[in-house]
């Protein structure tokens, strides 16, 4: 009996040893992923700290010989400038990312609760938009001479505010959800407004928070609209900005009677990316333990 438990607890204790090690590579293995994809962003952020004729000369080094910030400099040159596009962008991202998803939310909500042909219908009423568009004239004619929203930041927020392809993920989620609760709900006399608020809504906190990272990220990074619609320069989100500056560079460049004038341009791209892309990519960080979740869960069928 001594021996047969003293095999027992050796087997255990072989298991578990192994069960260490296993997980000690696997965690090895992931932080060197991580470390591999945190590479590039040290890199850019590397390189906007490198003197612009270093950079030319040696290219990029995530240990720079010489550190510079004649970058961020020459960028903030106009700071009222860049503060005011950078409220601009945060106001239409937050608009846009919450007003969005109030709309889609509540509309994926409907789409799962309605039943039969007019279920079918309305789904088919979401896909069309999907592989069928009207061209960029009629978008901007819509937009400029029927909605009058040119020079307005409703021009920056309604374009993106419903996407048929993100409507369609919450619906296939809210189908996911547990029916049993919704008709205990309903028996217990809650009407769907409280159904959907108190229950859906927090059951579906990973495919919301996937899809407000994504709409998000699509407010953020927009710059098109902005090219489209804005001709106030108070009313220029930050990526626009940029992009204005970059093409500002291009002419000191190209130009010669402003030869003499000498932009740091290579350091300049990646401190422009340094600048739009931080405060992107503490949300990312902030909701990517919902991303995988959210995908998977909330894939169509």
């Amino acid at each position: 009996m001594q021996l047969a438990q003293r095999q027992r607890g050796a087997l255990i204790s072989g298991h578990r040893a192994q069960t260490r090690a296993t997980q000690a590579v696997i965690h090895a293995v992931m932080i060197l992923v991580a470390a591999a994809m945190l590479l590039p962003f040290v890199l850019v952020l590397a390189a906007s700290l490198t003197p612009n004729r270093e950079l030319l000369l040696q290219g990029y080094k995530l240990l720079p010989d010489h550190l510079s910030v004649d970058s961020y400099s020459f960028m903030l040159r106009s700071p009222a400038s860049l503060l005011r596009a950078y409220g601009v962008t945060l106001f239409v991202t937050l608009a846009g990312t919450t007003l969005g998803m109030l709309v889609m939310s509540m509309t994926g909500y409907a789409l799962s609760r309605i039943l039969g042909r007019t279920r079918r219908a309305l789904t088919l009423f979401v896909l069309v938009p999907i592989l069928l568009s009207g061209g960029l004239i009629p978008f901007y004619l819509v937009m400029t001479q029927m909605y009058r929203l040119n020079n307005s930041l409703l021009a920056l927020i309604i374009p993106y505010l419903v996407s048929p392809f993100y409507l369609l993920l919450l619906r296939s989620y809210f189908n996911q959800l547990p029916h049993e609760i919704i008709e205990s709900a309903k028996i217990d006399g809650a009407g769907e407004a409280r159904i959907f608020l108190q229950i859906a809504v927090p059951l579906s906190t990973p495919a919301l928070a996937t899809i407000g990272l994504f709409t998000l990220l699509g407010y953020w990074n927009d710059y098109w609209l902005a090219l489209l619609f804005i001709r106030d320069s108070k009313l220029i989100p930050l990526q626009y900005l940029l992009f204005q500056m970059m093409n500002s560079v291009r002419v000191f460049e190209l130009s010669p009677a402003v030869a003499t004038i000498s932009p740091p341009t290579e350091a300049l791209r990646m401190a422009m990316a340094v600048v739009a892309a931080g405060p992107a990519i503490f949300v990312s960080l902030l909701l990517g333990r919902y991303f995988v979740r959210g995908i998977t869960l909330g894939a169509l069928k």
